[in-house]
């Protein structure tokens, strides 16, 4: 796994964790509302995830856009199966997509990057 993807699972976690254990039962309805909307139903889990990777990259959201792309790879998304998606929240979104897409599929080299043993073969600087 990546060191970006690391570290956002880590800090996702961490902050889940703090957030939950404070009494607010809306927050905590909320929290679970969204693990329920991802379980398999009508739709099966890896529609659902590529369905949220496209909303995130419309809506322009790189820690959703990240959680997804994870997502996604551990659902069984293929390369391909990737760009449709990308494809979709580009015409969707329009251009200013563009950097979020670049980000997403950096995230998706060092994923598989990682599954093949290799070195990425190129890392995000900002």
């Amino acid at each position: 796994m990546s060191d970006r993807l690391n570290e956002f699972s880590a800090f996702r976690q961490r902050m889940n964790e703090r957030i939950l254990a404070e009494d607010n039962q809306v927050v905590r309805r909320f929290f679970a509302l969204d693990t329920q909307t991802y379980k398999a139903g009508a739709l099966d889990v890896k529609t659902k995830e590529m369905l949220g990777l496209v909303a995130s990259m419309v809506l322009r959201c790189d820690d959703c856009i990240s959680y997804h792309v994870a997502q996604c790879r551990q659902a069984g998304v293929q390369r391909d199966e990737f760009f449709e998606v990308f494809s979709v929240g580009l015409v969707v979104g329009g251009s200013i997509v563009i950097p979020h897409l670049r980000r997403a599929v950096d995230l998706l080299d060092q994923l598989q990057s990682a599954d093949a043993g290799e070195a990425p073969a190129c890392t995000e600087h900002s």
